[in-house]
């Protein structure tokens, strides 16, 4: 019987222990590793926070210091004149464009280059090269805003012949003249810029007034509205046979291209 209750202790102090230690194994498992474990991660994610949140707390900063510089500006300038704004610049631009063109048309009966022979038409001297692009692209809107009116007009093209040219730099008594050249009923209106000022501001229109209208879509049949064709003597060869002399000799009723003006539209 003593033998007995030996055996039963030893057993419970075997179970305490072992609970003992299982329980400390399970504690010592659950609060010594796993909790430096969740620390590190929690400091990890704190550190992502940071790092993600860094940059846009700096550039809110960088805006409310720019606000803040601006604002700055503003009340040192603020007694000063404010710009005009876009719609009025541009109100005063075309204020101006209006003034130069009424001046301009009030003085265009005032004499002062003219092109004798030309008192019933519209001459416009221009380029069909484009060998300088600022010069043809002022050559074709000229020519744009003519037709847009319905007008004829008397195209010189002083590529195509070269006596427009001779011509127009006598009538300005210099070599070198810019193109292109109107004149209105013999007298000197201007350049590319001064057409647009006076198409823009409307009196064009008026000094248009009493030229013959044509027909919409009008294109010469004889030229195309190139108002040049090929010699009809020589066949735009620049050569004639005289008989009596047998000889080839050069063609005058022709320029130096072999091109005579349009019989039909250019005479």
């Amino acid at each position: 019987m003593a033998e007995f209750d030996r055996t039963m202790q030893f057993s419970e102090k075997l179970k305490s222990s072992f609970f003992n230690r299982s329980h400390t194994l399970h504690s010592s498992s659950m609060d010594s590793p796993m909790k430096p474990y969740f620390r590190s991660s929690l400091n990890r994610m704190d550190s992502v926070k940071k790092y993600y949140n860094s940059p846009f707390e700096t550039m809110k900063s960088a805006s409310n210091s720019i606000k803040g510089k601006v604002k700055q500006l503003c009340n040192i300038f603020e007694g000063g004149k404010s710009p005009p704004t876009p719609a009025e610049g541009s109100h005063h631009q075309i204020q101006s464009k209006l003034k130069s063109a009424k001046s301009f048309a009030s003085d265009f009966r005032i004499p002062s280059i003219r092109l004798p022979g030309t008192e019933d038409r519209i001459v416009v001297y221009l380029t069909s090269l484009r060998g300088i692009r600022r010069t043809y692209e002022d050559c074709y809107a000229v020519r744009i805003i003519f037709r847009g009116f319905r007008v004829w007009v008397d195209e010189r093209d002083i590529s195509m012949d070269s006596a427009y040219k001779k011509e127009l730099q006598s009538v300005f008594g210099e070599k070198n003249v810019s193109l292109p050249q109107v004149f209105i009923r013999g007298k000197h209106v201007g350049g590319a810029e001064v057409i647009k000022q006076l198409f823009e501001a409307g009196e064009l229109m008026k000094i248009l007034e009493g030229f013959p209208i044509q027909e919409p879509g009008f294109v010469c049949e004889g030229c195309g509205d190139v108002r040049f064709v090929p010699c009809m003597t020589c066949s735009g060869s620049k050569k004639v046979f005289d008989e009596d002399e047998h000889v080839l000799k050069r063609c005058l009723d022709c320029n130096e291209n072999g091109l005579t003006r349009c019989p039909e539209c250019a005479s």
